[in-house]
């Protein structure tokens, strides 16, 4: 882990500048995703800040927690996007910037003149990304669009639960955490053509693209795709949780292979050449028998122990964690996928960025304060302090 100033940054993205004007979670996410790459990501924040410094009440020092998992390593600057002054300072950031990633509803980004047509005089190659709830313009472009919302609306939460009980949200952000990495993508690809433009992305465009084999299995002429037991595979078996003796197992068995050394560790050898359950196709027909005599075997040991006999297999099965067992586990020691970041206050813990390269090492800086960074990258007559009286 190294630090230094926020300008100055290595990493494939080193010496691409983004603009970032969001809250929350899926702009700020997308943001983070850049800064961690080396881009010098300047979060552009209303006089009272990005919203996500209020949520939740753990701090390390004045760092708010929630606040930190979203926007390290980048600089914060308070403009008030809705006076002269503050478009006359988002025009001279965007002459330096190679981008801008906005996370507001659209009748915000076009008041504001958060779009590329509004931009285009002071950058030609700007690249604006607009990241939404349902798209720039349309019928629902204004709806108010939240992760849970989204969830419902674009049939993930139908698809969650018992098929006997009520749908069920995801337990985190899906919709925000998955959009905030596709605006990513979108402005590298913008950015990489180098010729400047807008960029739509939706956070429902972006769950329901995630729904791909069950939407095409529909639009091609099949039911529509339902709930599954134990979160089952619509067509693999078996690949889902069961039940043990101590805790919930996750096995997904899926080649013919995998079946045959299943069969042979459980002690039923006899399974693996029944004519019921030998071939892939044969399991699915008979899902509902060979679930119940594996649910009844599997049910004689726990979760661990399934998973220290058969992982060794190769079978993909894993005892079923809880998030704090996971982090405290040696899989995230031994992958360095948490990181301190020391402050005044002591260390912050955060999860590392997931992704790494072979010549290179992640540089990880403390999130910024708010307008902690206006004397570097603004010209102002006034303090900020005099600034916010």
């Amino acid at each position: 882990m190294t630090t230094g100033d926020g300008a100055h940054r290595s990493g494939p993205l080193a010496g691409i500048r983004v603009l970032e004007v969001g809250h929350i979670l899926a702009g700020p996410f997308g943001g983070m995703m850049l800064a961690d790459l080396g881009a010098d990501v300047i979060k552009i924040e209303p006089l009272e800040g990005d919203l996500s410094r209020q949520v939740g009440s753990q701090f390390v020092g004045d760092h708010n927690v929630y606040f930190a998992s979203l926007n390290r390593n980048k600089r914060s600057v308070h403009i008030d996007l809705a006076s002269d002054e503050g478009q006359s300072e988002l025009g001279a950031l965007v002459e330096t910037a190679h981008a801008l990633l906005v996370n507001l509803r659209p009748s915000a980004i076009k008041g504001l003149g958060l779009h590329y047509d509004s931009l285009r005089r002071y950058n030609p190659k700007i690249v604006c990304v607009a990241l939404t709830g349902y798209g720039l313009d349309g019928p629902a472009a204004e709806w108010p669009a939240f992760d849970y919302v989204t969830q419902a609306r674009v049939g993930v939460a139908a698809l969650t639960g018992e098929p006997d009980g009520p749908p069920t949200l995801a337990g985190y952000s899906a919709v925000d955490n998955s959009a905030g990495i596709t605006a990513a993508l979108g402005l590298v690809a913008k950015v990489l053509e180098g010729k400047g433009g807008q960029v739509d992305v939706s956070l429902f465009d972006v769950m329901l693209s995630q729904l791909n084999y069950k939407a095409a299995g529909y639009l091609n002429g099949g039911d529509p795709p339902a709930r599954q037991p134990l979160g089952a595979h619509a067509f693999y078996v078996p690949a889902q949780l069961f039940e043990t003796r101590s805790g919930y197992l996750a096995l997904f068995v899926t080649r013919d292979e995998l079946w045959r050394r299943l069969c042979r560790e459980i002690d039923r050898d006899s399974w693996a050449d029944d004519v019921r359950f030998a071939t892939m196709h044969a399991r699915f027909d008979n899902r509902k028998e060979l679930l119940d005599a594996l649910g009844a075997r599997l049910r004689d040991a726990s979760a661990a122990e399934w998973e220290e006999r058969l992982g060794p297999l190769g079978i993909p099965v894993a005892a079923v964690k809880e998030l704090a067992d996971a982090l405290d586990g040696d899989l995230v020691r031994a992958r360095d996928m948490v990181v301190s970041v020391d402050t005044t206050d002591g260390p912050l813990h955060l999860i590392a960025s997931p992704i790494r390269f072979d010549d290179a090492e992640t540089e990880y800086r403390t999130p910024p304060r708010l307008d902690e960074h206006a004397d570097e990258l603004l010209s102002r007559s006034a303090g900020p302090h005099e600034r916010r009286t």
